[in-house]
């Protein structure tokens, strides 16, 4: 017995990691609350998406409209709340996707069954369509899109192209409103034979991928489809440095439509290259006989990618690895520029692992996150600690994983972060300040990790401190972007109560004067000519400027 308790915290500092929590906050009202996305901002803080049933109750300011709304919190580097926007309308409303824009605003997608209601400007195209809205850096709409056919859309992401427009991602079993089926009103559909957003081409089968292409103004350039016969459901996409597009996605089609690889097993990851302007270079299937889905695929640093989801197969997941322990395990696939495997891994935290999250670090690390049915560890050193009664195993009960791994796929640390409840991780980012931060949903009450719920669900964020890193020293004040072609915004690097910004050119002259209470401040620099103009921020606590050069698209 003493030699297992020597071999237990002989092993111990591997499950003792380098990350303490630093703060968790729970958010929401007393209904239920759906965290989809997060994503670390320019001043130190973070933006939270997702969707909401709630009224004005708990920590939410806005009633809710319809049946789910889009909902988001824009929050500071210490979880507190700087301003939330709740928007949908009559219908269902889920929004899946967040991102930030070049101008400091942000990017909205997801999915509406509304009609033109409340917050909602323009009529459902089907059962369910696209609806995408961006936003400037204080939340103020600027325009929203619905774009559709006759049937169910999802998008399931937006984000910015290098062209200053956006690319839409998602699935669909519509083909054109045109194309009458007899079960859509017969006004959406005559409606919509005209409509410059409406679906262009027919559904290959079930769920086809289907990517639309929007300029900076939010009108459609060109959309695609892309499927076999059975079903295929877009997870992830990125813009590639050739100005492509990288695809990942879940597929139980067969080789028919725009699939030429067969399945092989129930389900596969299926991995498509496009080019510029949505035309296929190439794609492969990946899988072995179980259930293989993916959530994430990323472009990395050598011109590779990597692709992150979870298993179920019992045989080996490509030639060069990936074994599946019991139940389902996380999967990482690693592959080159042409989408052959470089290498696989599996890491197993359960009996049933999803992974959510996966980033690349500016070191080439990765990091991943997701969501396991236990606290403790799978492992021999679990199994070790388990009897030696370091830590507990929760059956049925999900977790917050984060896991880092290094440009090999071996483990440099992962972290356990859980309550008594079901807690989903959607997150896993690095912030501005080394610090990581997990997002995601949680129907507990307070625990061991966390402190405190407000409804049925709530959006639970967990803010860890990597003690191996030195902590970033802060600027007092900058701009970004800088330069800048019709937007900016000052960030602030010190807490104020008020203050004011002033926009002068390189003659002196005063262009802009207002006050502001936030440690983000848009600049707009719309219409000034090319050329380098000063923001002087004066605030109770110090008064600074910052140049910032105006340039042309």
């Amino acid at each position: 017995m003493k030699k297992l308790y020597l071999l237990v915290f002989t092993l111990l500092p591997l499950l003792i990691f380098s990350q303490d929590i630093l703060w968790e906050k729970s958010y929401g009202g007393i209904h239920a609350d759906y965290l989809f996305d997060a994503q670390p901002t320019a001043d130190y803080g973070f933006i939270l998406a997702g969707s909401s049933v709630s009224d004005k109750t708990g920590n939410k300011t806005e009633d809710n409209h319809g049946d789910l709304d889009y909902w988001i919190w824009k929050m500071s580097e210490k979880g507190e709340l700087e301003w939330q926007k709740s928007i949908g309308g009559n219908g269902f409303d889920l929004l899946q996707s967040i991102k930030n824009t070049n101008d400091g605003g942000f990017i909205l997608a997801g999915t509406s069954s509304s009609g033109n209601s409340f917050q909602k400007k323009e009529e459902s195209k089907g059962l369910s369509d696209f609806w995408v809205i961006k936003l400037d850096a204080s939340g103020t709409e600027q325009w929203q899109r619905t774009i559709g056919g006759n049937g169910q859309d999802e998008l399931l992401c937006a984000f910015q192209t290098k062209d200053g427009g956006y690319v839409l991602g998602g699935s669909s079993s519509s083909s054109p409103s045109s194309i009458s089926n007899n079960t859509i009103d017969p006004k959406i559909t005559a409606s919509a034979k005209t409509d410059l957003y409406s679906k262009s081409e027919k559904s290959r089968g079930n769920m086809d991928y289907w990517i639309v292409k929007l300029d900076r103004h939010g009108v459609i350039e060109w959309q695609k489809t892309y499927g076999g016969e059975y079903a295929d459901l877009l997870r992830s996409m990125e813009q590639t440095a050739d100005n492509g597009y990288i695809l990942a996605g879940y597929s139980t089609s067969p080789i028919s439509g725009d699939k030429t690889e067969a399945n092989n097993g129930s389900g596969d990851y299926w991995i498509v290259k496009l080019n510029d302007s949505g035309a296929i270079q190439w794609q492969k299937a990946y899988g072995a006989e179980g259930d293989d889905q993916p959530y994430i695929i990323h472009q990395t640093a050598d011109g590779g990618y990597i692709a992150g989801g979870n298993s179920n197969s019992t045989n080996a997941l490509t030639p060069l690895g990936g074994i599946v322990g019991n139940g389902t395990d996380f999967w990482v696939l690693r592959i080159n520029h042409q989408g052959d495997v470089l290498w696989s891994k599996t890491f197993d935290f359960g009996k049933v692992d999803i992974l959510t999250s996966l980033v690349e670090n500016n070191d080439h690390t990765y990091l991943i996150g997701g969501h396991a049915k236990t606290e403790t560890r799978q492992s021999v050193i679990g199994d070790l600690a388990k009897k030696a009664g370091v830590g507990k195993e929760k059956d049925g009960i999900n977790d917050y994983i984060a896991l880092k791994i290094d440009n090999k796929g071996e483990e440099l640390w992962s972290k356990t972060v859980g309550s008594n409840g079901e807690d989903i991780l959607r997150k896993l980012v690095e912030t501005r300040d080394g610090g990581y931060l997990m997002a995601g949903t949680s129907n507990s009450t307070s625990s061991k990790d966390k402190n405190s719920n407000i409804g049925s669900n709530d959006f639970w964020v967990v803010k860890l401190k990597d003690k191996t890193k030195i902590e970033k020293v802060k600027a007092s004040i900058e701009a970004i972007p800088n330069p800048a072609v019709d937007y900016t915004n000052v960030i602030i690097g010190y807490d104020f109560k008020e203050g004011t910004a002033t926009v002068v050119d390189i003659l002196g002259r005063n262009l802009q004067h207002f006050k502001i209470s936030s440690r983000t401040v848009p600049v707009n620099l719309n219409g000034y000519a090319e050329g380098i103009y000063i923001v002087k921020i004066q605030t109770d606590v110090k008064t600074e400027s910052v140049k910032i050069i105006k340039t042309v698209k």
